[in-house]
This record gives structure tokens, sequence and C-alpha cells, in this order.
């Protein structure tokens, strides 16, 4: 696919050809553009600088980043409530030297979000569509304005998501929206909720799906859904009709499929705790289900867990088999790491993944084959601590990443990676880089072309 601004995303590697290929060579990765985390900072109010100004070293880290839906604008959150909004120069890759991102927006909010999500109408062309969903504890799910026009940003709208008995409010894990941006779906403890986004204030959902059959007794269900919290959402891409299927994976390791607007159960569910066991020379580990991703072409389903060296790969039109594991992914971690996925040049498509030490590794060809053990094709060094993101723009050409992460007292443990009020603060650090870079990537064949040319 092309991008104006970016250009072309002919950046052809080979497919490896078993799990034991050497890897490949990649396309020449070059950084652009830069910001550190404490640069964030300088653009905060002095009042929350002083909060911490008894500590050395950073007070907070870049947790993830996402592309707009036109490709035109990075939304980043950090780990101090705030979320930056970037918007990417037209001549970014027109210069010899990496520049320094500038934020043209910057979010505070009420507490430490949960999930940020972008609207996937998105345009920088049109004002009223700029906007992004956030989900807090103890506070509505909010919809916010990626620029607001004053100084405090204020949630443009609310959607409630209360238990009905006592009023509290519900802690939402997930979110995603459908593909038309006129609903969006909540994830949380052994329930998902649809929302109309017309239906502001206090309606709350207009349909909401157990992810378990019986909600007194969870232990219940006879095999048929599954305990724990929805902490991740995909949508697969559309069908002719416009609708799509909805992936949700737990931390207790299930993964759901559902289709909202037809049924309101599950289509299909299964466990993947003893998956990656399968193969006995394949052991990646695995402690819950941190992002599920679908393929391209909507076939095949990505799952991405917590403290696990590796992905798992299912074709969907096989409930539960396994069809590859994606190995080489250093991430023995609880913090999550984003992956992201891209059409391949040569069929298949690409993974890509950061890793615990800051390496990006991309996983080409995938789908083609059922590899139990499939190596990276190539990889690269980002940053000098956890990548929480990976994305690759839409044009190909272009990739974002995001490094950070907190360092927890040896015994530390935790049932879900994100409660990090379970530890007090005093007690943890934050590793010294956090960075979000904009890399550039161009194939091998036109680099040769290139230096012909001249």
């Amino acid at each position: 696919m092309d991008d104006p601004q970016y250009g072309s995303s002919d950046r052809s590697t080979s497919t490896p050809s078993s799990s034991k290929a050497e890897p490949k060579a990649g396309p020449e990765i070059r950084l652009v553009a830069e910001i550190p985390n404490s640069t964030i900072t300088n653009y905060q109010d002095t009042e929350s600088q002083n909060s911490h100004d008894t500590k050395s070293g950073p007070d907070s880290f870049f947790t993830a980043v996402q592309w707009t839906a036109d490709g035109s604008s990075l939304v980043a959150t950090s780990s101090d409530k705030s979320i930056a909004t970037f918007v990417i120069p037209d001549d970014l890759l027109q210069t010899s030297d990496p520049r320094p991102l500038v934020p043209q927006s910057l979010t505070k909010l009420p507490e430490q979000p949960r999930v940020v999500a972008p609207a996937p109408y998105f345009s920088l062309a049109e004002p009223a569509t700029q906007t992004f969903l956030v989900a807090c504890r103890e506070h509505p799910l909010q919809l916010y304005h990626a620029f607001p026009t004053e100084g405090y940003s204020r949630p443009l709208c609310g959607y409630k998501l209360i238990k009905q008995e006592t009023e509290a409010y519900i802690t939402p894990s997930a979110l995603v929206w459908d593909h038309s941006g006129t609903h969006f779906v909540c994830g949380s403890a052994n329930r998902l909720d649809l929302f109309d986004v017309s239906r502001q204030g206090s309606d709350g959902p207009i349909l909401t799906v157990p992810t378990i059959p019986s909600r007194r007794h969870v232990s219940k269900g006879g095999g048929v859904g599954m305990k724990g919290t929805v902490s991740s959402l995909a949508t697969a891409p559309a069908d002719a009709n416009g609708s799509s299927i909805i992936a949700a994976g737990t931390w207790t390791r299930w993964v759901g499929l559902y289709d909202l607007y037809r049924e309101n159960k599950t289509i299909a569910n299964w466990s993947i705790a003893h998956a990656a066991n399968e193969v006995s020379d394949v052991a990646i580990g695995g402690q819950g289900i941190a992002q599920t991703l679908w393929s391209p072409c909507g076939r095949y389903l990505v799952i991405n867990e917590r403290n696990a060296n590796g992905l798992l790969l299912y074709d969907i039109r096989v409930t539960g088999q396994l069809l590859s594991i994606l190995k080489g992914r250093g991430a023995g971690t609880q913090q999550r790491l984003h992956c992201d996925v891209f059409p391949s040049a040569e069929g298949g498509f690409e993974v890509w993944s950061g890793t615990q030490d800051g390496t990006v590794v991309v996983w080409d060809g995938v789908g083609l084959h059922s590899e139990y053990g499939m190596e990276p094709s190539w990889h690269w060094k980002a940053h000098q601590s956890p990548i929480g993101s990976t994305v690759v723009h839409s044009s190909g050409s272009v990739a974002a990443t995001c490094s950070g992460g907190w360092e927890h007292p040896k015994t530390f443990e935790s049932e879900d990676a994100d409660e990090k009020h379970d530890v007090p603060r005093s007690q943890c650090s934050v590793l010294d880089e956090s960075t979000l870079k904009i890399w550039s990537m161009t194939s091998p064949t036109q680099t040769e072309e290139n230096t012909n040319s001249t």
C-alpha cells in the first residue's frame, strides 16, 4: 500500500522456509525522530513536577503508542496519567539527522488510564473526528478531544459502566471500536458491554454479555464460557456486510470469539494454557493474555501474553487449533509489550514485537506454514529498556516504538500487570531510558536503486 506522505511499502524480505532457517536481511532501518519522556514533563504544570522533586532519575515513562486512523498522528500514553498527541511532519523522511518530536497537545487525566482507544474515523482535516476513548478506574468511560482548545482538557462526554446492585463503577480492562465508529465494546471482569456512541450520560451499555454463563457461580458453565477479566479485545477485518468478529482474551488465558450484532453469546472459546507446551522443545511461558491481534486477512489470530518469550498463532477456521509458535521474543516481564501486524510482500503477514531488552523483532511470512518454533526473520536494537509498543504505519515504510518501565521489588507479584497501586510507589523505580522513536524502513532493493541513481 502506498501513502503520499511516507511513500511505498515495497520492502520485500525473504520468507523463512522453516524454523531452522537463518534470519534474512531486513530493510534498512533509520531513526528519523524521537522524544524522551522526560521532555514531556516540561509541558506539565509546575505543581505536578514538584510532586516528585525529592526523587532522583525519571518519574514516568511511555507505556504505549498508537497511530491514528489517518496515519497523521501518534497518541502516546505515559505512566503519569497523561496522553500526548504528536502530529507527524510532512517532511519527516527528508532530513538526514533525527529530529526532535514535539507534542501538539497534552491531556491530563484524573487517574492512570487503563486503556486508550483513538477513534477509527480520526482525521487531521476534520476537528470533530479528533477524539479518543479513555477508560480509568472509578470513572465513566470518557471521550476526549485530542487537541483541546482550553488549557485544561475536559471530557466531551461520558458513558456509565456500573454495577446495577451497588452503582459502583466497574473497572474496564479493554476497549475496542467497531469499524463504523458508531459503537464500541468494553471488557471487564466476566463481561463484555456494547455501547452506542450517540447514547451518552446515564443510559449505559445497550448490551451486556456475560463471558461465563453463570454470573452467580462463576465456577460453573459446563465447559462453555471463560472466567476472568477480559484483558484484550480486537476487531477482525469487516466482512461484506460491514460486521466483524471480536476476539476477547483474558488474564486467565482464555480466548473467546463474539459477534455482538448477531447473537449475545460466544461463537467459540478455548484455553491457551497448554498450547505452548504441546511441543516440548518450544516452551515460551505465558501468564495471561495481554493482546489479541487479527491478521490483515482476518483468518489468523495472534495471541500476545505477558511473561512469554513468544507469540501463539491460531487459524480461526479450526477453533482452538494452534497453528504456529513465533519464538525468539525475550519478554519475561509482567509489563504489556504491544505488537503489530502488517501484510507481507511475499504472502502471509508480518508480526512486529518489542522485547524486554529493547530489541524489535519481526517475523515475516507468518501464516504460510505451520511451524512450532518460527524464528524472527530480522531484528534491530531500538532501545535500552522494554518496548511497550511497536506500531507500523499503514504505508509500511515507517514504524514507531516507545520504551520504559517500572523496576519492581523482586518479591512483587500481581494478578493484573497493570495494577501498580498494589505496590507503594516508593518501592518501585522507573528505568532510566524512556523514549518515543520513529523509524524509516527502506528495502534493500530500494537502497541499491537509490545508490545507483546517484
